[in-house]
C-alpha cells in the first residue's frame, strides 16, 4: 500500500536544514505532499502585518519555484487549518503530517489542537525544531526555573554543540495534478494601494536570497562588525533577521557558517567580531525564551509595577512619532526608513522606543503595535523584548532612567550626519556640528542651510531634558 506524508509548512520557508521536510523525506512514503495554509485569524494578534504580509507574498513565490524546480509543488491552502489539513489528507490519501515547531502563544495553542484533531484520526503527526538553537523548554536555571537575565542565559547555551545543518533535498516527489490549489495572489497578501515600492527595491525575500545576504555578511561585513554595527549610516550589519523570521535560512545555517569563517579566516580580532555577532543570535534565543515562558509579556510587562505606570495618552505625540515629525532628527530618520523600507537599524529601534516610552511617555504597546505593522522582520519574541527593554518593565531590562538622548545618539553613532541626511533630506544642509540638534544651531547656520525650524522643519515636540526629568519623577511614583 503507497504511503503518503503532507509537509506544513508555516514559517520555514526553505528546503535546507528543515527537518520536517527531510524526515518525510527519509521515511516510507511515496509521495511528500508540501502545504502552506493561510489563516490568521488563528493567529489573532500575531497575524502577520502588512509589512510581514508583502515579505511573505515574495517568499512563498521563491518557496514555490524552488519545489518546482526539484519536481514538487507548494500546495496553498486557506484555513481553519484543521479542516484544509482534513481536505487535504481525503485528496492525497496521506496518513501523516509532520511541521515545525514554532513557539508563540496563539501558533502552540493552535498546533495542540490540530495535533489533537489529527490524532483522533489516526492520522501520524510529528514536528521538528527548527527555528531557534535551543528550545525554550531545554533551558533553565540551577533552580528549573526560565531566565530573566540575557548574561547568565548565553552563558548557559553558548558552547552548547549546534547540530550540523541538513543538506537541502536534490529532487522531490511529484504532487499529483488533481489535488488542487489556491492561487498565492488570490491569499491577497499585497496591498492594494502600492505603498510597498521600499520594500520591493531593499529586500530579496526567500532562501536564495537569505544564503546570498549571509554571504555577503560574513565575506564583507563580519570582520568589522563589532565596530560598525552601531552605525546606521554604514552596511554593518546582517539584515538577516527577516529572513530568519521567515525561516528562508535557519540559526543552525548562520552559526555554522560564521564558524567556517573563522576556522578558514579567525584572528583573534574576528573572533571578538564573530562572538559579538553571535551573541545578537543569542538575544533571538532568549527573546523566544522569555515568551515561551511568559506568554503574556505581548500584552502586560513583565515587571508588574508598570501596570500601574502613568503614562500620557499623547495621541498627538504618538501620530507625530509614527510619522516622522517629531522635530527630533534622528528620531525622524528612524521612522521614515521604517516606513519606507519596512525596516530599522537596531540603534535607531532603541533609540526611539526611548524616546516614545520616556520622552513622551506613551505605552509601549502603542509603539509595539506600530512596530509590528511595518517591521518586515516583526517578530513577536523580538519585538515583545525589546519594546519592555526600552521602557524599562521587561526581562533584562535597561533601568528606567537609563533614557536615551536622541541628539546625543546621532553625534556618537552618526558623527557625519549622513544617516540623517538621507532619511530627513529637509536638513541635508546643514553642517554635522548641528545636524543633530537643529533647535540649538544659531540661526545664520540654519539660514544658510535653508531651515526654518516650524516651517521646512519642525520644531521638537518636547525638551528633551524637561521631558527626561518628567519620566524619572513618573517613575519615582511607581516605585513607591
Amino acid at each position: 500500500m503507497k504511503k503518503r506524508a503532507i509537509v506544513w509548512f508555516r514559517r520555514d520557508l526553505r528546503l535546507a536544514d528543515n527537518p520536517a521536510l527531510c524526515a518525510a523525506l527519509d521515511g516510507d512514503f511515496d509521495t511528500v505532499v508540501p502545504v502552506f495554509i493561510e489563516a490568521p485569524d488563528e493567529l489573532g494578534d500575531e497575524a502577520p502585518g502588512g509589512a510581514q504580509r508583502v515579505w511573505q507574498h515574495f517568499s512563498l513565490a521563491a518557496l514555490a519555484a524552488d519545489l518546482e524546480a526539484l519536481g514538487s509543488r507548494l500546495i496553498i491552502r486557506r484555513g481553519p487549518s484543521a479542516d484544509a489539513l482534513d481536505r487535504l489528507i481525503e485528496e492525497s490519501g496521506a496518513t501523516a503530517v509532520y511541521w515545525n515547531r514554532l513557539y508563540d502563544p496563539h501558533t502552540i495553542e493552535r498546533d495542540k489542537r490540530v495535533k489533537a484533531h489529527l490524532d483522533d484520526q489516526s492520522i501520524e503527526t510529528a514536528s521538528f525544531p527548527a527555528h531557534l538553537l535551543y528550545e525554550p523548554w531545554t533551558v533553565s536555571t540551577r533552580q528549573n526555573a526560565p531566565y530573566k537575565v540575557f548574561t547568565p542565559f548565553w552563558k548557559a547555551v553558548r558552547d552548547r554543540p549546534v547540530a550540523t545543518p541538513l543538506a537541502a533535498p536534490s529532487e522531490l516527489p511529484a504532487v499529483w495534478d488533481r489535488i488542487g490549489s489556491e492561487s498565492l495572489d488570490a491569499l491577497g497578501l499585497l496591498p492594494d494601494i502600492r505603498w510597498d515600492e521600499g520594500i520591493r527595491e531593499a529586500w530579496t525575500p526567500g532562501e536564495a536570497g537569505a544564503h546570498d545576504r549571509l554571504d555577503h555578511f560574513v565575506d564583507d561585513v563580519l570582520g568589522r562588525y563589532a565596530t560598525d554595527r552601531d552605525r546606521p549610516a554604514v552596511l554593518g550589519t546582517s539584515y538577516l533577521s527577516p529572513h530568519l523570521h521567515w525561516g528562508e535560512i535557519g540559526p543552525r545555517q548562520v552559526v555554522h557558517r560564521v564558524e567556517e569563517w573563522l576556522a578558514e579566516h579567525g584572528r583573534d580580532g574576528d573572533r571578538a567580531d564573530a562572538n559579538t555577532f553571535l551573541s545578537e543570535i543569542g538575544w533571538r534565543e532568549f527573546a523566544h525564551h522569555v515568551l515561551y515562558h511568559f506568554p503574556e509579556t505581548p500584552e502586560r510587562p513583565l515587571d508588574t509595577r508598570f501596570e500601574s505606570f502613568p503614562w500620557s495618552g499623547d495621541d498627538e505625540g504618538l501620530a507625530r512619532w509614527q510619522r516622522g515629525t517629531t522635530g527630533i532628527p534622528m528620531v525622524d530618520a528612524g521612522m521614515r526608513e521604517l516606513w519606507a523600507t519596512g525596516y530599522m537599524h537596531n540603534r535607531l529601534r532603541m533609540t526611539v522606543a526611548s524616546f516614545l516610552t520616556k520622552n513622551l511617555r506613551v505605552a509601549w504597546q502603542h509603539g509595539e503595535r506600530w512596530f509590528w505593522d511595518t517591521l518586515v522582520d516583526a517578530d513577536l519574541a523580538n519585538n515583545t523584548l525589546g519594546w519592555q527593554w526600552a521602557a524599562g518593565c521587561g526581562a533584562d531590562a535597561a533601568p528606567f532612567f537609563r533614557i536615551f538622548n536622541p541628539a546625543r545618539q546621532g553625534e556618537r553613532f552618526d558623527p557625519d550626519g549622513h544617516y540623517v541626511r538621507r532619511w530627513v533630506p529637509e536638513l541635508a544642509n546643514l553642517d554635522a556640528k548641528h545636524i543633530h540638534a537643529p533647535w540649538a544651531a544659531p540661526g545664520k547656520a540654519l539660514a544658510d542651510a535653508g531651515v526654518v525650524l516650524g516651517d521646512t522643519y519642525p520644531e521638537p515636540i518636547v525638551d528633551l531634558k524637561a521631558s527626561r526629568r518628567e519620566a524619572l519623577a513618573a517613575f519615582d511614583q511607581v516605585k513607591k
